[in-house]
């Protein structure tokens, strides 16, 4: 894991990166160092939705691609979501989901040749109202968490040829709105599918039934090890494993949790779970491709922390990288390499912006986009 770069954009969150394979030849570029892959931003743009697209070089260097940013199809709502995996990538990295939360809709966009993204049809309903993130699994199915007054919980479809997405009927969960929902995923295999609810700081945890709809696992929602849980993410190795952040406990409280995904989606902790990295609202978080380690962006302390993966799930801290100018940090994604940790930042306008919270409970900082 020898580089970490980061991005300078206006867009509200980063949750897509891709290989050249799968996506065509690659962009010419001005450096002399090869493009090895493509990194996507959903700029959550008010009125029409835009999608920022960088050529990923070798040295880990990053240059937009020409004609960037790129029609989305929906709208966005211009500030920042507080949510994890507003953009995805299919397996293979030939499609790239996005949430278009002003319009309550889901854009699926072709990558195509030199990693331009073109949209693959009309956006579709998210099912709900202001969605905030993405699922996708191995096999085409695709959840959305909406966050929305008068539209909150999950929603399921299935991604078919040319990146059509179909709405899977009797599929909705629906959540109170008061539970503020921050990620979904699933785990590898795609027979778990878990939701945070940061608002309320529970954990909804389901089995996948052969259809496709959701069977809530007894117990749930279950209750988080601290406030604001956000980010999450299953072991790709190790596809019962689970870690979630708590955001929102206090300034230098942060803490990530472990938990084994059992019979039946229930969640237990794992050892002495939640582990503290000593620092400020952790908020999203990134697994390597081995499985060995955890990062988690610790949005008010400008840092990142890396923590050892243990073969039991438990966490031990490596320690915490300062960010060059860091501040109101958000989202990250390994390349599918696991070479580069690239990282979102709003510009020094959004920053200049940035909503402060009415406490650290409210750690993750949302932003407004900044020209």
């Amino acid at each position: 894991m020898g580089k970490r770069r980061w991005l300078a954009a206006g867009g509200s969150v980063l949750a897509a990166t891709v290989g050249l394979l799968g996506a065509g030849t690659a962009a010419s570029a001005s450096t002399a160092s090869p493009v090895v892959g493509y990194t996507y931003i959903d700029g959550n743009t008010a009125t029409a939705n835009t999608i920022d697209g960088f050529a990923r070089h070798a040295d880990g260097s990053v240059t937009p691609l020409r004609g960037s940013p790129f029609a989305a199809g929906g709208a966005g709502t211009g500030s920042g979501l507080a949510s994890q995996g507003a953009i995805q990538a299919t397996p293979g990295g030939r499609y790239l989901l996005a949430v278009d939360a002003g319009s309550n809709q889901i854009s699926v966009l072709r990558i195509t040749k030199g990693g331009v993204p073109v949209l693959a049809g009309q956006p579709v309903s998210s099912g709900g109202v202001q969605p905030v993130s993405i699922a996708v699994s191995r096999s085409g199915l695709v959840y959305v968490a909406n966050s929305g007054a008068g539209g909150s919980g999950y929603s399921g479809f299935r991604l078919g040829a040319g990146g059509r997405l179909t709405a899977i009927p009797g599929s909705t969960v629906t959540v109170p709105d008061a539970a503020g929902l921050g990620d979904v995923l699933f785990n590898a295999t795609g027979h778990r599918l878990v939701g945070t609810r940061t608002g309320t700081s529970q954990i909804d945890s389901f089995v996948v039934l052969p259809g496709g709809r959701l069977l809530a696992a007894k117990g749930s929602p279950f209750t988080g090890q601290g406030l604001g849980q956000l980010g999450a993410e299953f072991s790709p190795a190790r596809p019962w494993q689970l870690f979630v952040s708590n955001a929102h406990n206090g300034a230098g409280l942060g803490t990530v949790s472990a938990y084994r995904d059992g019979f039946l989606g229930g969640l237990t902790p794992v050892g002495a779970s939640p582990y503290a990295d000593g620092q400020t609202a952790p908020c999203w978080v990134e697994i390597s491709r081995d499985g060995r380690y955890l990062f988690t962006v610790n949005t008010g302390s400008g840092n990142i922390s890396s923590y050892a993966i243990n073969a039991g799930g438990s966490l031990s801290l490596v320690g915490s990288t300062p960010i060059r100018g860091g501040g109101a940090d958000i989202d990250l994604r390994l390349s599918p390499d696991g070479t580069t940790l690239s990282l979102a930042r709003p510009t020094r306008r959004a920053r200049d912006n940035r909503v402060p919270p009415p406490s650290w409970r409210a750690g993750c900082w949302p932003v407004r986009t900044g020209s």
